[in-house]
């Protein structure tokens, strides 16, 4: 009789113990710990697009960017140094996940406001990073005394864009983005047509090649680019080297400006024929 009590016994603590793991591993399936991934890139851009890394909360960020001219001519021009376009940018963060930034670039001198807000981050249960970008840019090279019909307006121009990477590995990642651009003058001498309002596909990558170095690519598709017109989609190609502080960029380019509206509308170069600008960014933060 004792015999049958005991065996009774352990049979219902086992009974109750397997029940007990079973509830816990369902609850283990049900809750899963949301884990941050690491920063799909390391620089604010990849090149000339922008990439969704936005600065920490209080840092200050100076952004040199210099595009020499084009090496087409040569010696001519000695390999670009005697056109150089040079961007200044400040850019600060003053709360979590949204930076604001002043620029001005020497090309058509123009000032550059822009605004630059996380939408998601990728986690082990979000499979990527959203960030969405806005410019408003002023080119004061143009005057009124130049063009008596000249509005304020018409030196304006603005881009939109949705940014959407991914760290797909260690050493890979990836990003698209969905641009909206509005130039409000154009120079139909050369756009051959009017299309204030473009709707442009961008398209970025990283390949990291060693602890402190990585190739960088992007690419932008025109989608309302008169067939005739002299501008190109802009291509870019990289290096990114870390060195503590600050990011040093080393970049070729179809394009010489570094404002969205400008490299993403109006690329002037073309790789087919050799017209590429070289050029860097220098990323610093204090």
């Amino acid at each position: 009789m004792k015999k049958s009590i005991i065996i009774l016994i352990t049979l219902i603590c086992s009974l109750s113990s397997s029940a007990q793991d079973d509830l816990l591993n369902e609850l283990n399936n049900e809750i899963k710990i949301e884990k941050y991934q690491l920063p799909a890139f390391k620089a604010m851009k990849i090149g000339n697009l922008q990439s969704t890394k936005i600065a920490e909360k209080g840092d200050l960020y100076m952004i040199v960017s210099h595009r020499f001219g084009t090496l087409k001519n040569g010696i001519e021009t000695f390999f670009g140094f005697d056109d150089a376009n040079t961007k200044m940018q400040l850019l600060y963060s003053f709360m979590n996940g949204v930076q604001v930034s002043l620029s001005r670039e020497s090309l058509n001198r123009t000032y550059a406001s822009a605004l630059k807000v996380r939408l998601f981050k990728q986690t082990n249960l979000f499979p990527v990073n959203m960030v969405l970008y806005g410019t408003a840019n002023i080119n004061t090279l143009i005057k009124e005394a130049q063009y008596p019909e000249l509005k304020f307006s018409d030196k304006m121009s603005y881009a939109t864009q949705l940014l959407v990477s991914r760290r797909v590995s260690n050493n890979l990642s990836l990003l698209i983005a969905p641009s909206f651009v509005r130039q409000n003058l154009q120079d139909i001498r050369v756009t051959k047509g009017l299309n204030h309002n473009q709707f442009i596909m961008g398209f970025g990558g990283r390949i990291k090649v060693s602890k402190r170095m990585s190739i960088n690519a992007d690419y932008a598709y025109n989608f309302n680019r008169e067939k005739k017109s002299l501008y190109q989609n802009p291509l870019t190609i990289g290096l990114d080297i870390e060195t503590g502080g600050h990011v040093f960029q080393l970049l070729f380019s179809n394009a010489q400006s570094t404002n969205e509206p400008g490299f993403l509308s109006n690329a002037e170069g073309n790789w087919a024929n050799g017209n590429v600008f070289f050029g860097f960014n220098v990323v610093r933060v204090f």
